[in-house]
């Protein structure tokens, strides 16, 4: 039916659960950086996280109300968290690269990460949309430092044939913008795909202000909803629960 399948990728194709609230990883991240000479107590580091991620967001918010003044209430910003990170050691006096930023950033995920996996059926999905002569697209809201790790470490990053992530964008859906990307980085007829994904306001409400057509699929990591609530969603295609393989199914593939 389509020639164009743009996934969401967390609760979609993947399956992961991360706490970054939890006490260990604040311990563990204040050793990270004070074993590279930027001593902080767990809680002072975790206080200083959080006040940087609401700059750089606060910054990025006004920038596009200067640039876009009649757009901001829709735009969705996207900050590139290794320059948090990068900031945290700056504070303490300490230069690094942001290469070693990105590192320190893949090491908070490591720990933030309780478990990464891909669900059933993803391969038997993706692969009979390549057999049918589809391609294959990545719209995630998410950070490159580290989403394109996992995509390998998961054995699916070269199953797409292109790749957007909004921390490399400045921009993450439901944002209009984020969506456009993909006609005029890639060429894709929006009015001729279709978005499937698991959150019904930035996956399925942006796609569908996109023009596209939607598959909502409410999984064990889609915010919460009751069944009024899914059933109110107006996506082309639905389903209840998480079944990749009664998705290929619904999409006569």
């Amino acid at each position: 039916m389509y020639k164009d399948y743009v996934f969401d990728l967390y609760g979609t194709l993947v399956d992961i659960n991360t706490d970054e609230g939890i006490e260990d990883l604040w311990k563990k991240m204040s050793l990270f950086y004070g074993y590279n000479g930027a001593a902080y107590t767990p809680k002072e580091l975790r206080e200083a996280y959080i006040e940087e991620v609401k700059a750089d967001e606060s910054k990025m918010k006004k920038d596009i109300e200067v640039e876009l003044p009649r757009y901001a209430h829709e735009a969705y910003p996207e900050i590139q968290l290794e320059y948090v990170f990068q900031k945290l050691f700056k504070r303490k006096g300490v230069d690094v690269s942001v290469e070693f930023a990105s590192i320190t950033g893949q090491f908070f995920r490591i720990e933030s990460t309780r478990y990464i996996k891909l669900y059933d059926g993803v391969f038997e999905l993706l692969n009979a949309i390549r057999d049918a002569g589809g391609k294959i697209w990545l719209l995630s809201n998410a950070q490159r430092i580290f989403t394109e790790y996992e995509l390998k470490y998961l054995g699916i990053y070269d199953i797409f044939d292109g790749i957007l992530i909004s921390s490399d964008e400045g921009t993450r859906k439901p944002d209009l913008r984020f969506f456009k990307i993909l006609n005029e980085r890639f060429g894709i007829d929006l009015e001729s795909a279709i978005m499937i994904g698991n959150d019904a306001r930035t996956d399925i409400g942006g796609a569908i202000k996109a023009g596209m057509d939607t598959f909502f699929i409410y999984s064990n990591i889609s915010p919460s909803m009751t069944d009024e609530e899914i059933d109110a969603v107006k996506a082309t295609y639905k389903l209840d629960h998480m079944d990749l393989l009664e998705v290929k199914s619904m999409l006569g593939l």
